[in-house]
């Protein structure tokens, strides 16, 4: 059993911190800026919680974040009142948010300064994931607190891997939502010309899921895109904030890509529909509209 801390009690960190305490038995202390709900995830799961996010971090052996941006993760690391503070020697930092490679360098620094860890370790999975401990975390960071950190992220994960130095992480999970973008728009596209053609979608699913055209998106999102229901999954603010991560990131290092720039753009559309908080899926809506 460790003595850990968790930062941010979104819908991810929520049950993330969750099965870290029940799943992984360890001594669990939360910090969330609503602190009404850090109260009522320590009345839940039986955990602490503390006022600030250093004092949630004192004496102990790793330290999870899972907050919204970059601007977010400093202030609770580095601010006034931040974790990096409280942290002491040898303990490890495990940043789950979905950042930018260049805050993760940053931080890995400062923490090595510290003498203690950190490791950029980004989830995918979405919420379902996290309610049933079935993530998969991308890392970047050094091997020594990898190899104490992953026992206790296997607490909610499916897949961990080390994908390299600090920074490789985020670079990872950049690449999924790529992937990702793409997947959903040929997906949409898809339906969408399936209906026009008055085919039973169902039937046709059926028939190339089995096929190279299958993917998660298309087991997981096909029916409620039928149906015209946005609300199972990865808000499109989430995903525009990923894939502006993505192309800023693109800008610098030279890569083209035109097809995630071009869906970014589509979610754009979205927003402007009203379906911020829509899931990924809402492509079809705009190609419906």
């Amino acid at each position: 059993m460790a003595s850990v801390a968790f930062i941010g009690l979104g819908v991810m960190g929520y049950p993330m911190a969750g099965h870290l305490k029940n799943k992984g038995s360890h001594d669990v202390t939360v910090y969330n800026r609503t602190t009404a709900r850090a109260r009522k995830w320590a009345d839940e799961f039986g955990g602490d919680s503390a006022a600030t996010p250093r004092e949630a971090a004192v004496g102990k052996d790793f330290v999870f974040a899972c907050v919204g941006n970059d601007d977010d993760l400093r202030e609770v690391t580095v601010g006034p009142d931040g974790a990096f503070h409280g942290m002491r020697e040898g303990s490890v930092f495990i940043d789950n948010t979905t950042a930018s490679a260049e805050v993760a360098r940053e931080l890995a620094e400062k923490a090595a300064a510290g003498g203690f860890g950190f490791l950029d370790a980004p989830v995918s999975g979405g919420q379902a994931g996290a309610e049933n401990g079935a993530l998969t975390v991308m890392v970047g960071g050094a091997g020594r607190d990898f190899d104490k950190a992953r026992p206790v992220i296997e607490a909610y994960a499916r897949m961990v891997g080390l994908m390299g130095p600090a920074g490789a992480g985020q670079l990872t999970k950049m690449i999924n939502q790529i992937c990702i973008a793409g997947l959903v728009q040929g997906l949409a596209e898809g339906i969408h010309f399936g209906k026009k053609a008055g085919l039973d979608i169902e039937k046709v699913i059926e028939v190339i899921s089995k096929g190279a055209a299958g993917s998660w998106q298309m087991e997981n999102r096909h029916k409620t895109m039928n149906a015209g229901k946005y609300d199972f999954g990865f808000a499109v603010d989430w995903m525009r904030k990923d894939l502006g991560i993505c192309l800023d990131e693109a800008d610098r290092n030279g890569a083209k890509l035109p097809v995630t720039a071009l869906v970014d753009q589509f979610y754009k559309d979205i927003q402007e529909m009203g379906g911020k908080r829509w899931d990924t899926s809402a492509l079809l809506a705009r190609l419906e509209k």
